[in-house]
């Protein structure tokens, strides 16, 4: 939705807000608007503040994902990954508190003080293949693929543990969110083929 110049400063911003769904105050530099318009229409209570520099209308109602978005429109290029990638695809019963982020090697750790994150760091094909992009709350969120999530959950199986990781095979499997092409492709791309292989197998014999 275009931000036309016809408006005032503050009907901007609640367009801006509507069409983006989450503001950040740097968004309001390239439009000429000054950052002091967000706190006067948070003292007003049309905007919330979710975090530093971060805002969202007060009657948008936020989603479940919404520590997603707010993640993803702060941290530039980082994928939701892991436990966080999990929940969004139900397949675990774990809650994550933060939210699990991939960046590359090269990456600065994000400075960021909400929603709380969990930085992991990927690298090559490990990084770049099996990210879907999500629409949410007008935000476009990159998320791992359903397959490349359990894969990634076995490579780092000593961080949240392999009975996690056992879990969203299964669970993957049976909800059919994933096939066993998908994950042996995967498997090879996190380099986790062996260690998934008996697992994979197990599974396949229970069903044939």
């Amino acid at each position: 939705m275009p931000i036309t110049k016809t408006l005032n400063p503050t009907q901007r911003i609640i367009r801006l807000a509507r069409s983006g769904g989450i503001i950040r105050s740097r968004d309001l530099a390239p439009l000429g608007i000054s950052r002091r318009y967000l706190a006067r229409l948070t003292d007003e209570g049309k905007l919330l503040k979710s975090g530093r520099g971060v805002y969202v209308l007060a009657n948008a109602g936020a989603s479940e994902n919404h520590s997603l978005a707010e993640a993803c429109k702060r941290v530039s290029g980082g994928t939701i990954c892991l436990l966080s990638a999990l929940r969004f695809h139900g397949l675990t019963t774990q809650n994550p508190w933060e939210v699990w982020m991939a960046v590359t090697p090269a990456s600065r750790k994000p400075r960021v003080d909400h929603p709380p994150l969990r930085i992991v760091r990927f690298s090559g094909k490990a990084f770049v293949n099996g990210v879907e992009h999500h629409r949410i709350e007008g935000v476009d969120v990159r998320i791992y693929s359903a397959a490349k999530t359990v894969a990634d959950c076995f490579k780092y199986r000593n961080k949240i543990g392999v009975d996690v990781a056992i879990e969203a095979l299964r669970d993957g499997w049976r909800k059919r969110k994933i096939t066993a092409e998908q994950i042996s492709h995967f498997a090879q791309v996190c380099r986790v083929t062996n260690v998934m292989r008996p697992y994979l197998e197990s599974l396949l014999s229970s069903v044939e």
